[in-house]
């Protein structure tokens, strides 16, 4: 689903949350928490290996359908059947079956409705005044456990769900169950945002999707997944073949999720043979054009059947009108098959300022992700304009008629991008949005960079959305979309999520490590369902790396990124002996260090340090074997993290600023104290001053200035007098006096 965020409502949001979050003090950063072990609760089961993998003994039920619609241009409404065939692979026999029924949402006392604000929502039938949901009419089963049945069983609608009790369990580890489901409903001209019919010259656009009863998953983690659909929430679906015959009325073309099997029963010969001809062409084929569309019959007495067949699918959508021009291009991918790109739009949006691009624009997008990630198997893909801001189904999206250049394409490639997450990769939208649409995001920002040599990318620095990613008023990324604010969803769904997969491929793993796991996850799970920690367990089993500490930050808890230059010091107060820089860790979550060092004579060196400095520290002071003059230091030069206070990654040194030489010669003797019966002597070794206690290791001690130095592993600080003879040992507010012997 397409989510656009105005860069007014932005400004406000942000000024307002940071009003809230200055209120109260940033939580400090403890390398224990960040670090700590155990993160993964549940070992490894038969389902799910804890590598991370589909277990050796994973089951998944399926269902498939065959769909019978007709639909009455006139009053809107979709009358039909669904005849599931749906198959127990679990080890439980099953005593009742749940399904969706996604269209009681337009019911006025549906529980979705219930929960709409007073200031309105993008979801629900829009103010539309509108009392929708299915009329089920009947509900059959046919067969179950391979024998032939008659029975019309009890059945319980609870609000957008459906429980039928069965006459008879349906077996374990293979039983099959047939029923038929006779319904019909009332289109809202506004769907959620996800489907609506929208008026045009030259006839009604009909984007249809949610619009059969579907099996609710039954899996190894919860059961049944159950939860109510109320809007922001997206689906949850098994995986199955489905037949689709669609009557229509006579005046106008349907375009569908899958392959149509009829083609000589609805187009023309002339038609036909431009279809062959886009199925061999790179450039885009007009296969009905704008003149045809104006001359064409805007109202039909008589109806056709469009019949189509998607497989291995979780779900079909479907579009109807007579005002469609259409054209088509081949799509290449990398196995040697191909797929066809088509797009499906009203005179109102044609041009090539406009949707006369959407094919062009389709074809990128799917072979660009299928020779990144993993192959496009769909027969078609489709884009269709209609009333909505943007929405997916497999092989075929709306994005909205009005959309045009850099919005369409961006659009078109983010709707496209959903058949990897999670149409092959079938996660749970409902839960895990940030599954599905974050993925995605991340996935998008890649191809608009690869697409037709980035025409539309404009690189945006995450440093820029720093306010919003840090903001205290933002629930954490893994909160399911009906459990946070509607305002948030674009955040915590979408930008948030996907900028933490980039950063985790630019500033964690590299794009090497990230793309091979990520590759992985994707193929391990394709036409599966994966949680998150199936995610987790994956990216860090094929990388070799732990990650635990940024699942940790990023996506369970709200942890803000910041890091700081504590100080730069030239070695000994000479610039020609090097510098010591001193950072430091302030937010909870911890990342690597990537550093810029800018020198006097315009020379850049740039300094990376791994996360690990900070398992145990939250200061880290290291030593630059430089022999110029520093102007400046500054972490995270190109704004790839977030930093939720960029003002102190930058240290600049004052070329007028006097420089304490230093003699460490001067520092060197025996010590001793009154106080306690410990020895110490310092000595210089390579340009360092270095302190031996009695019985103990020589340690290398930093000098902070004005005669002071310091061992920060250890907490401690010696302060020298004036006249060298002795010093202060300071460790965290204990102070012993030591004198020279």
């Amino acid at each position: 689903m397409n989510f656009n965020i105005s860069k007014l409502l932005f400004s406000v949001a942000v000024a307002f949350s940071l009003n809230l979050s200055a209120q109260t003090e940033a939580p400090k950063y403890s390398y224990t928490d960040a670090f700590k072990p155990f993160f993964y609760q549940n070992n490894g089961t038969e389902t799910r290996s804890a590598s991370g993998q589909p277990g050796h003994n994973y089951w998944q039920n399926s269902a498939d359908y065959v769909l019978n619609a007709t639909l009455n241009e006139a009053t809107n409404e979709i009358s039909g059947s669904a005849e599931i065939a749906y198959t127990n692979n679990s080890y439980d026999d099953l005593s009742f079956l749940w399904l969706q029924l996604d269209q009681n949402l337009f019911k006025k006392d549906s529980r979705g409705n219930a929960v709409i604000p007073m200031a309105g929502s993008r979801n629900g039938a829009h103010g539309e005044d509108f009392d929708g949901g299915y009329t089920i009419k009947s509900v059959e089963i046919l067969s179950a456990n391979g024998k032939k049945l008659k029975v019309m069983p009890k059945y319980t609608v609870s609000d957008t769900r459906m429980q039928i009790d069965l006459p008879q369990d349906l077996k374990a580890k293979g039983g099959v169950i047939k029923f038929i489901i006779n319904y019909s409903f009332i289109s809202p001209n506004y769907g959620s945002d996800r489907m609506g019919v929208e008026a045009t010259k030259n006839g009604k656009i009909f984007t249809i999707a949610q619009w059969f009863p579907r099996m609710c998953v039954y899996d190894d983690i919860m059961g049944w997944n159950t939860l109510p659909y109320l809007g922001a929430g997206e689906f949850f679906l098994e995986y199955g073949n489905i037949t689709a015959n669609l009557t229509v009325p006579a005046n106008q073309y349907v375009v569908a999720s899958g392959e149509l099997l009829n083609p000589k029963d609805v187009y023309t010969n002339d038609q036909i043979k431009k279809w062959d001809a886009a199925k061999n062409s790179d450039k885009t084929v007009m296969i009905r054009s704008a003149a045809e569309v104006a001359s064409g019959a805007k109202t039909s007495t008589s109806m056709k059947t469009w019949k189509f067949k998607i497989e291995n699918t979780r779900d079909f959508a479907w579009a109807s009108s007579s005002a469609f021009i259409l054209d088509a291009a081949r799509i290449n991918l990398p196995s040697g098959k191909k797929s066809l790109a088509i797009s499906a739009y009203p005179v109102e949006s044609d041009g090539d300022a406009a949707w006369g691009r959407s094919t062009e624009y389709t074809k990128a997008s799917i072979e660009n992700y299928s020779k990144r990630w993993y192959e496009y198997t769909y027969p078609n893909a489709v884009n269709v304009a209609g009333n909505e801001g943007g929405m997916e189904y497999p092989g075929i999206v709306f994005c909205h008629m009005n959309s045009k250049g850099a919005d369409l394409w961006g659009v078109t490639d983010h709707e496209f991008g959903h058949n990897w997450f999670p149409m092959i990769v079938g996660s749970n939208e409902r839960m895990f949005a940030w599954m599905d649409e974050g993925f995605n995001t991340f996935i998008n920002g890649i191809s608009d960079q690869d697409f037709n040599k980035g025409e539309y990318y404009k690189p945006r620095s995450l440093q820029s959305m720093a306010m919003a990613f840090n903001s205290d008023q933002m629930e954490p990324v893994v909160t399911a979309p009906d459990n946070l604010k509607e305002r948030n969803l674009g955040f915590l769904g979408y930008y948030k999520p996907g900028a933490g997969l980039q950063m985790l491929r630019e500033n964690v793993l590299g794009e090497e490590k990230f793309d091979k796991a990520f590759r992985e996850y994707i193929k391990r799970w394709a036409f599966k369902h994966p949680t998150p920690e199936d995610f987790f367990r994956t990216m860090e089993n094929v990388s070799g790396e732990e990650l635990n500490w940024y699942w940790r930050g990023w996506f369970i808890n709200k942890w803000k990124i910041d890091q700081a230059v504590k100080s730069v010091k030239y070695t000994n107060g000479d610039f020609t002996k090097g510098a010591v820089i001193k950072i430091e860790n302030i937010g909870q979550l911890p990342m690597p260090v990537n550093m810029d060092i800018n020198f006097k004579d315009g020379t850049t060196q740039n300094i990376k340090l791994p996360v690990e400095i900070w398992k145990r520290n939250s200061e880290w002071s290291f030593e630059v074997p430089t022999t110029k003059e520093i102007v400046s230091v500054q972490l995270d030069p190109k704004g790839s993290l977030p930093d939720a206070n960029a003002a102190d990654n930058i240290f600049k040194i004052d070329p007028n600023a006097v420089v304490e030489k230093v003699n460490l010669k001067e520092f060197t003797g025996n010590f001793s104290s009154k106080q306690i019966p410990l020895k110490i002597v310092t000595t210089v070794e390579n340009d360092q001053l270095m302190l031996q206690a009695t019985g103990q290791q020589k340690i290398p001690l930093e000098y902070e200035g004005e005669g002071k130095f310091g061992f920060s592993a250890a907490g401690i600080e010696f302060q020298f007098t004036k006249d060298r003879k002795g010093f202060t040992l300071d460790q965290g507010g204990q102070k012993f006096e030591f004198k020279k012997d």
